[in-house]
């Protein structure tokens, strides 16, 4: 759920790219904002989330692991492989997000293109399975590589369809119903890791473990769920060729630095950003190695390991309402140092002991923490932003939380690629004490976030400043 929060379109306003494009037909507006609208464009949340959860968080690492074992390969090293495919995934997407965000700013339209990348995520999931478990040539064949490649794929395409899904949330609600709309995707997207995993635990286990279906189930159920928002959903007229030939990445990424500058003249906010680059770090790794630590370190079995990330999810769906409840009374950065010091808890207990029952106990806490980690963060960021740059910041916001999800899987991999040949399952512990390391260093940087901004005036455009 962590790619969930926010989209990363960080060039120009909307109101400029929908220039001349033609307005919505009030039928059309109506319809969008109506409980079919809503619920298509919701349930978009639960199908990619069961790719999410099924492919990132489980199946995927887990056929990493279990080829190398096959072909007498050491965990270091296949944990070393998945996390450098998904760093190189996510980097590629960071690198790109603001060019494509403001593409689809200039299109007016954001249908075509989230077809196009949601289409990039369900083929290569359907068929990395099948290519990839043809390893008759051993780790370093053409066969592995290519399912490893088709499933950075596979991620690149989710991850930046969520740009395009994030952006249609005004097409669906008014600035009163915005937040609880939101809070129907997102509770939606937790339903979406439920119905995913048991999906393709009854219908393609085999003898308790996943088979080569799970994936093509799991790109199925995607497509079917993903299927309304696209049948229901209208948009205004716009002018997507058009857009696609003024990509312009240089201009992009200088819209980037000139957000950076303009936050550095509000109270905290920069600083903010730091701290959620370093705490959002080990969250993204705990997601998407869960089930290898798991499996590999606690001796779960795959089965056992799936019912366990289904339990962080179900205590993550309760609490996040316990939660909301907690920033409304205390505040959001009182409210986010609680989450940050849980997270601590729970890593620490994973890092002294191995033992089945107690890691039950650090996924409960986990789980906990999952969930007030974006109920809060969110809000701190909102407190922390002038009003009338909200969405410019909130791009600098996604783009922390993307580059945070390159270099987590890596510094991962990295610890047990060194360690695990050495010191067998006990590497493991020395990974989640590098991620412990990044979470106190991201609590710490955030003590000094004010809780409030100062009160300051108003930005003045360079232009008109030179003006003047």
């Amino acid at each position: 759920m962590i790619a969930r929060m926010v989209s990363d379109a960080a060039a120009g306003t909307e109101s400029a790219a929908l220039a001349g494009l033609g307005t919505l037909a009030p039928a059309d507006a109506a319809r969008n904002r109506s409980r079919l609208g809503v619920s298509s464009w919701a349930l978009y949340d639960l199908a990619n989330t069961i790719f999410s959860f099924n492919i990132i968080s489980y199946l995927a690492p887990l056929w990493v692991l279990a080829i190398y074992a096959r072909l007498g390969r050491s965990q270091g090293e296949a944990n070393l492989v998945w996390g450098l495919a998904v760093g190189a995934s996510m980097l590629l997407n960071a690198l790109v997000s603001p060019v494509m965000g403001a593409v689809s700013d200039r299109a007016g339209v954001r249908k075509p293109f989230l077809l196009f990348f949601t289409a990039l995520c369900i083929v290569p999931t359907a068929l990395a399975g099948i290519v990839g478990d043809a390893t008759g040539f051993g780790v370093l064949g053409l066969y592995f590589w290519w399912g490893l490649a088709i499933l950075a794929i596979a991620n690149f395409g989710y991850q930046a369809a969520l740009i395009y899904y994030d952006s249609m949330l005004p097409e669906v609600s008014t600035p009163e119903t915005r937040g609880r709309v939101s809070g129907i995707g997102v509770g939606l997207g937790y339903v979406g890791t439920i119905v995913g995993g048991l999906a393709v635990r009854f219908l393609t286990f085999q003898d308790g473990k996943p088979t080569v279906l799970s994936f093509v189930v799991t790109a199925v159920l995607f497509g079917l769920l993903a299927l309304p928002i696209f049948m229901v959903i209208r948009e205004r007229r716009g002018r997507t060729a058009h857009a696609l030939t003024q990509v312009d990445l240089r201009g992009s990424w200088a819209q980037i630095a000139r957000t950076a500058r303009h936050a550095s003249e509000f109270p905290g906010l920069l600083r903010f950003l730091v701290a959620r680059l370093l705490y959002t770090d080990p969250i993204n790794t705990v997601i998407q190695f869960m089930a290898v630590f798991a499996t590999a370190a606690v001796g779960y079995s795959d089965a056992d390991a799936q019912t366990v990330l289904i339990l962080v999810t179900v205590v993550a769906i309760v609490m996040s309402f316990v939660w909301g409840f907690v920033v409304d009374r205390i505040g959001p950065k009182r409210t986010l140092s609680t989450v940050l010091a849980i997270w601590c808890i729970s890593l620490v207990l994973a890092a002294l002991t191995l033992d089945r029952t107690l890691f039950l106990l650090v996924g409960a806490l986990a789980g906990a923490a999952l969930g007030g980690t974006w109920v809060s963060d969110r809000v701190f960021m909102l407190r922390l932003s002038p009003p009338e740059m909200v969405g410019e910041f909130f791009g600098l916001y996604g783009l922390a939380g993307k580059f945070s999800a390159v270099t987590g899987p890596v510094i991962w991999g990295i610890t047990l690629f060194l360690l695990e040949p050495s010191i067998g399952r006990d590497a493991y512990r020395f990974a989640v004490i590098a991620q412990l390391a990044l979470m106190v260093a991201g609590f710490l940087v955030l003590r000094g976030v004010p809780d409030r901004p100062r009160q300051v005036a108003p930005l003045v455009p360079v232009e008109a400043a030179a003006e003047g």
